[in-house]
């Protein structure tokens, strides 16, 4: 069963909460996982993929933003996706940016859910976070 992590912030800035996902990322990377990021918008999708080439010093992550299904796994280890599934192959985590739960969510090992100070994100987050209780998914909260 996919297990579920919420990593809250203080912040209320896209900004921090971008960096956040890209570290989940890094941390997820260098344990050979693969990782499909569900961004939410065009703008959104071109800063992680800036933050990815940038966020630390000498990091560089594989990866692509796709807009639109590709035929076949891509050789990247992440994915940058625009309000769509994810592509064939093999995905371990799922990093949701969007304020509802992807229906496609249980597909993934694990599933994080990164959450900052801004009042409307938290109040989805915690519907979200309710949705995964009903429904006897294992829930973890981190405060970042």
């Amino acid at each position: 069963m996919t297990q579920v992590d919420f990593y809250i912030l203080e912040a209320d800035s896209d900004d921090a909460r971008l960096r956040l996902a890209c570290k989940i990322v890094d941390k997820a990377t260098q344990l050979d996982h693969h990782v499909f990021i569900h961004s939410t918008s065009d703008e959104e999708a071109r800063k992680l993929d800036e933050l990815l080439w940038t966020f630390s010093q000498n990091s560089f992550i594989p990866h692509r933003v796709v807009r639109e299904a590709l035929p076949e796994p891509p050789l990247e280890p992440v994915l940058i996706g625009i309000n769509q599934q994810p592509a064939p192959g093999r995905w371990d985590v799922m990093i949701n940016l969007a304020l509802d739960v992807p229906e496609f969510f249980s597909r993934y090992e694990r599933v994080a859910e990164v959450v900052d100070g801004n009042t409307a994100r938290r109040e989805h987050s915690r519907e979200r976070y309710r949705f995964y209780r009903d429904r006897g998914y294992k829930l973890n909260t981190h405060q970042v």
